[in-house]
């Protein structure tokens, strides 16, 4: 096919689908595109910052002891035994006298019971009311085709919630996540996870990401945000005393 050839042929498509929009009620504009504007870099003459002002527990990963799997099959993990190994390593936090969470390691005692709960580990009675320890998912979040765990329990006798995700690197059991907070939500999406947790400001909550990095062999926080829900609601106004004594 000659050039010539070509560049007709290429003409007449162009009016082809220029008339087939035309047809569809033809093209409309956008309106104005707003100019870019580069950003402006406020007080240059500051030093550099030489530490973080807020320790997120970025990069910081446990090894779990004492508890395994065959294969290193993560579903045969049971949840329980992980979260009553963090108790252990954790004396300040669960046991010690002063410590803030004393209500869950005292709720652990139910774990062991009989019940109707869901069961996530073998014999135990995760997910009932009195023990603390949620129901656990699976998902492969670091991307080595192989599931990961992701954990919750109840921080007692707040109402916190204790987020936890659990992988297995060289034979061992490490947690790669950890996040404490008042939460609404936890949700898995691709290979991060998503907690939104309430703002004191109605109508609008906290959300957080945490993603899979290779390089630090961890989840790290990739995304805080402070977003909007809806419209936050209102309370009637009340009326006058004076229009209540008139009817």
């Amino acid at each position: 096919m000659s050039r010539a050839l070509r560049a007709t042929l290429a003409v007449l498509a162009l009016a082809t689908a220029t008339a087939a929009c035309g047809d569809a009620g033809g093209l409309r504009g956008a309106g104005p595109t707003a100019t870019a504007v580069s950003p402006a870099r406020l007080w240059p003459e500051l030093p550099a910052a030489s530490s973080p002002a807020w320790d997120y527990g970025e990069a910081e990963t446990e090894t779990v002891k004492g508890v395994t799997a065959p294969g290193d099959d993560i579903h045969k993990v049971d949840p329980v035994a992980v979260v009553r190994a963090e108790i252990a390593r954790h004396a300040d936090t669960y046991t010690a006298d002063g410590s803030p969470y004393t209500g869950t390691a005292a709720g652990m005692a139910a774990c062991g019971r009989k019940g109707t709960g869901t069961g996530t580990g073998a014999g135990t009675a995760a997910g009932t009311s009195a023990c603390p320890v949620l129901k656990a998912y699976y998902r492969d979040l670091t991307g080595d085709g192989r599931d990961d765990m992701a954990l919750g329990f109840r921080l007692l006798p707040g109402n916190g919630t204790a987020v936890r995700v659990y992988t297995f690197q060289r034979h061992r059991l490490v947690q790669i996540m950890a996040n404490d907070d008042a939460v609404t939500a936890v949700e898995l999406a691709g290979r991060a996870v998503i907690i939104r947790s309430p703002s004191q400001i109605p109508g609008y909550e906290y959300r957080t990401q945490w993603t899979w990095d290779a390089d630090q062999k961890a989840m790290l926080l990739t995304r805080d945000e402070f977003l909007r829900t809806g419209k936050p609601k209102r309370l009637p106004t009340p009326l006058p005393a004076s229009s209540a004594s008139a009817r």
